[in-house]
């Protein structure tokens, strides 16, 4: 049964968090009114995780992220934005926030990126240490357009990262979702050309259309290639759809806080703050996403 605490200074807005949250099944719901309150609350009662807002008096958002990856590295945080934190957000991303949701797609969107991100952070914590050191592999996927496998091979790419120690559990984690985002964006928006405004729009349209789409040609005939090498210094993962692209001038600065809340925004966000570096071919149907490794006292630091 996760416990997940809910963070955040204006009592409406919390109400309504944990009003959602509620909604699910087998999950505890904690409260606190600001950063202080929810150290203190952690202190208590440690949850799985933490969603808060950015804006509070005492201790903002950006503090507590700061605090909780300082005191309770595995502890993940999701964080709500609006109008205003927009800045701030970006801050905590970098700092290591796991994810976030404008507070506007709360009721679409909150319940959804929190089962990804506990789902991962779960699993992470029950692995078991691998003994030994990496030095060098490659291997590659060719997949067929199906949720289920865009979803599987996430994990699994996460999951290796975990086991090699490549990363401390908590950047794995933070690697696991900027590689997710790219897959999901290959899938719904590559190969279905499914765009992110209709999702903005109406969120049930969004996923129905998929689904229509996951049975109609040409669609369905897509296929996903995921490429992954890795070296003692760097890991390299490149996914590719097969459909017809954009042209990646065109995107927004997503490390712009204006650009924060923009729907076309959000992954490649996510992408740029948790890897190194992102770069999309000029066919826009491809993006290689590059991870320097970290030193591995530093790693068995982190896991002991």
């Amino acid at each position: 049964m996760p416990t997940v605490l809910v963070v955040d200074d204006s009592a409406t807005d919390r109400r309504l968090a944990v009003g959602l949250l509620q909604k699910a099944p087998d999950m505890t719901v904690l409260e606190a009114t600001d950063g202080c309150d929810a150290l203190r609350q952690i202190e208590l009662h440690l949850p799985d995780l933490v969603v808060t807002d950015m804006m509070m008096p005492h201790m903002n958002g950006l503090e507590l992220v700061s605090e909780v990856k300082e005191q309770f590295p595995l502890v993940p945080i999701i964080l709500m934005t609006s109008q205003g934190s927009e800045e701030i957000a970006v801050q905590a991303l970098q700092k290591g926030a796991s994810s976030y949701v404008p507070k506007r797609s709360l009721a679409s969107e909150l319940l959804e990126v929190i089962d990804r991100v506990l789902s991962a952070s779960h699993e992470m914590r029950g692995r078991a240490r691998l003994v030994g050191r990496l030095t060098r592999y490659e291997y590659a996927f060719n997949l067929e357009n199906e949720l289920p496998l865009v979803c599987a091979v996430s994990n699994y790419l996460r999951e290796e990262a975990i086991r090699m120690r490549l990363w401390s559990r908590a950047e794995c984690l933070r690697l696991g979702v900027a590689l997710e985002e790219a897959l999901l964006n290959a899938f719904y928006h590559g190969n279905l050309e499914i765009s992110s405004e209709l999702r903005e729009q109406d969120h049930h349209a969004y996923h129905d259309l998929a689904e229509q789409r996951c049975r109609e040609a040409p669609y369905k005939h897509r296929r996903i290639y995921v490429s992954v090498k890795v070296t003692a210094s760097q890991a390299v993962y490149v996914v590719r759809d097969e459909g017809p692209g954009f042209d990646p001038t065109t995107l927004p600065d997503p490390t712009d806080p204006a650009n924060l809340d923009r729907p076309c925004g959000r992954g490649l966000l996510l992408m740029r703050t948790f890897m190194d570096n992102v770069i999309y071919n000029d066919k826009g149907n491809e993006v290689t996403l590059f991870k320097e490794r970290d030193d591995a006292s530093d790693v068995e630091l982190d896991e002991e």
